[in-house]
């Protein structure tokens, strides 16, 4: 009856012997990715922004540092897991001021994703045609190299790089 059915036992099942390992056929990679570093977002009115996180919002808001070289005045919001990074145009050819003569109200601008080897990432992202927007990596805010990723390769969003 059904009782004997139930004991009877399981049918072995045989497995693939081969002298590699099934992960040899999968390429690793000489660099990694971490932890989300930061989101940043552009905005019209850095003072307006601050106030919102800082007095409306409660969070710990640092001071606003000048990025020359990068066309930006940044500001980073602390949310314990991670940060925001408030942007706001630094002269006329700054990044932020095209992305915000697009989207008035600001907005969302990238991601910022830490990496243990961002030459390594550079080298295996071109070989992958994975387009980087400098020839080199940058200092970013934090004082680390950090590289942009061409958003039209990442699924429309830009992606930020930074040694951790």
């Amino acid at each position: 009856g059904l009782l004997s059915r139930l004991q009877t036992p399981a049918p072995t099942i045989r497995t693939l012997s081969s002298s590699k390992p099934f992960s040899q056929n999968i390429p690793s990679c000489l660099w990694k990715l971490g932890r989300l570093n930061h989101v940043a977002i552009a905005v019209p009115d850095l003072e307006k922004a601050q106030s919102l996180y800082k007095d409306v919002l409660g969070a710990q808001v640092s001071e606003t540092v000048a990025l020359p070289e990068h066309g930006v005045y940044t500001v980073f919001v602390e949310l314990g897991n991670t940060k925001l990074e408030l942007l706001h145009p630094l002269g006329e050819k700054s990044p932020i001021a095209s992305f915000l003569q697009k989207n008035k109200t600001g907005g969302m601008h990238h991601i910022c994703i830490e990496v243990d080897d961002i030459k390594a990432a550079m080298t295996e992202l071109k070989k992958k045609k994975i387009r980087i927007l400098s020839e080199e990596p940058k200092i970013g805010a934090h004082g680390k190299p950090v590289i942009f990723l061409h958003p039209k390769d990442c699924h429309g969003v830009l992606v930020e790089l930074e040694q951790a």
